[in-house]
């Protein structure tokens, strides 16, 4: 994840909904799940508004650091985010759910976890070693056995250059299993190397479906129905988005 060099922000008081009421922003078209990640985001800090320099020198008026998401409470969270995302995105069929060490083992281990309550049957999760293990056990993984044919979904905090999603991808293909997608916390909207997302980038490249749980934009829409963002900072990362995104 990029950092900032130097950073001014305003963080939005964060206005949780009533959940014994109505939801009265259908056309944002968010889940129960996605809602509740957003308000995660804000309410650890993970998700800042403001004025910022990346360490790509970039500007931005908002910044995104996942490593906030350090309190117990957060995994079950986290996995009912990533779970709900994985669901919506690849249906019901996904029988592993692989997480890249180190930041990616919780997200595989919650991910998975919520992913087996949604679809009613046992699903398995497994990491990789940075090195393969020669003895004991041996091999790569640790965790679900990996076998031809199976179904397997790579979850991640984010996704800048792709370079932890490559890496996956190739330590799981000489298994035999069909890597269906990916899954990340937040699309920040911007350019990569060329004039496409870093995303948009990832999925010509390596031929898969990469989704984020929400976009910066869905994030900032639903902050300014609930009041927590102003129109003013929407705004500007409209504007921002025009000029170093879409």
């Amino acid at each position: 994840m990029a950092s900032p060099t130097s950073r001014r922000s305003t963080s939005p008081r964060l206005l949780l909904l009533d959940r014994r009421r109505p939801i009265l922003y259908p056309l944002l078209m968010l889940s129960d799940a996605q809602r509740a990640f957003v308000e995660l985001l804000v309410r650890r800090e993970a998700l800042k508004f403001g004025d910022f320099t990346l360490k790509s020198g970039r500007k931005s008026p908002y910044f995104i650091n996942t490593g906030c998401f350090h309190h117990g409470g957060d995994i079950a969270r986290l996995g009912s985010a990533y779970g709900d995302a994985v669901r919506r995105a690849f249906g019901d069929g996904v029988d592993v759910i692989f997480g890249p060490a180190y930041k990616g083992i919780p997200l595989a281990l919650a991910a998975a976890a919520e992913y087996e309550r949604l679809v009613g049957r046992p699903v398995g999760w497994t990491y990789d070693r940075k090195e393969a293990k020669d003895h004991g056990d041996g091999g790569l993984f640790v965790g679900a056995t990996l076998k031809p044919a199976l179904k397997v979904v790579v979850v991640d905090d984010v996704l800048t250059a792709g370079t932890a999603l490559r890496e996956s991808i190739a330590k799981l293909r000489p298994a035999g299993v069909t890597v269906v997608g990916a899954v990340v916390a937040v699309d920040r909207q911007e350019r990569g190397k060329g004039d496409k997302t870093a995303i948009e980038e990832i999925r010509a490249e390596l031929g898969i479906t990469v989704v984020p749980i929400v976009t910066i934009t869905e994030a900032a829409d639903f902050l300014v129905s609930t009041g927590a963002l102003s129109a003013e900072l929407r705004a500007r990362i409209a504007a921002h988005l025009a000029s170093a995104g879409q």
